[in-house]
């Protein structure tokens, strides 16, 4: 399978920066409690590969709780109530459910009701004021079992806060933010061992010039860089590099 640039360069190692170690909270959190989050935050930042990360880590009983069942599902924009029951009910049961929405909705709640689970809502911004108050009637139900973690990017919370009885009942909210430029050094350089021997001024030049502390644009980066440094024969990054790499990336875009 081709390995696409924004997932980094063969080698790339998971860190544990600080905005990792607050989404391995939440998503902790959310699922021991049976309670509601939010982890929200502008295109590239990581939320996603940050709550799969997590997410992975709980299923395989890696936590300090026993391991709960972690299903991710996703959404048309502006989904019907029924799309959500439908989308939902499917997502946990591999089947199609009922033609009437009040009995799929009834065995939806069983099920969510029949072991532990963390349901991860993706790209949650899409969801309707309709498929918001179904969840929220889902989750509320006295015999379902579940957190509820909703992960969106540009304008998510803005959507899920215009819903106050959702609003009021999220207990842990995490807005994702660029790396802060005074540790991307130290987080680069054992982000792969390419950058192992990179002076703190040609990393900070690198950020201030393409990457502004977004995670993607690191990882896209790094796989031009690596790609390059194998053409060349070279193992660490250099000016050389830096420079015929920004030529790839419209010259490395502007300075933040």
């Amino acid at each position: 399978m081709v390995r696409l640039p924004e997932a980094g360069p063969p080698g790339a190692r998971i860190i544990s920066t600080p905005q990792l170690q607050l989404a391995r909270h939440v998503v902790t959190d959310v699922a021991a409690c049976h309670a509601v989050g939010v982890i929200h935050g502008n295109t590239g930042l990581g939320k996603t590969f940050a709550v799969r990360t997590c997410a992975e880590a709980l299923a395989a009983g890696t936590g300090r709780l026993e391991a709960p069942e972690v299903v991710t599902v996703s959404f048309t924009p502006r989904p019907t109530m029924r799309q959500v029951v439908d989308g939902l009910y499917l997502v946990l049961t591999g089947s199609q459910g009922s033609n009437s929405r009040f009995h799929v909705t009834r065995d939806l709640i069983t099920e969510l009701a029949r072991l532990p689970r963390l349901v991860v809502v993706d790209e949650a911004q899409r969801l309707s004021s309709d498929g918001i108050e179904t969840l929220r009637h889902l989750h509320d139900d006295d015999n379902t079992q579940f957190g509820l973690l909703y992960v969106g990017g540009n304008g998510c919370w803005e959507v899920l806060s215009r819903e106050p009885m959702l609003a009021s009942r999220v207990w842990r909210r995490l807005a994702m933010a660029p790396l802060e430029r005074a540790i991307v050094p130290q987080v680069i350089r054992g982000y792969h061992p390419m950058y192992e021997g990179a002076d703190d001024d040609l990393l900070h030049y690198v950020d201030d010039r393409l990457a502004h502390g977004i995670w993607r644009n690191w990882a896209s980066f790094s796989s031009t860089v690596h790609l390059l440094a194998q053409r060349t024969g070279r193992t660490a990054l250099d000016e050389e590099i830096v420079t015929n790499a920004f030529a790839l990336h419209a010259g490395g875009g502007k300075s933040a």
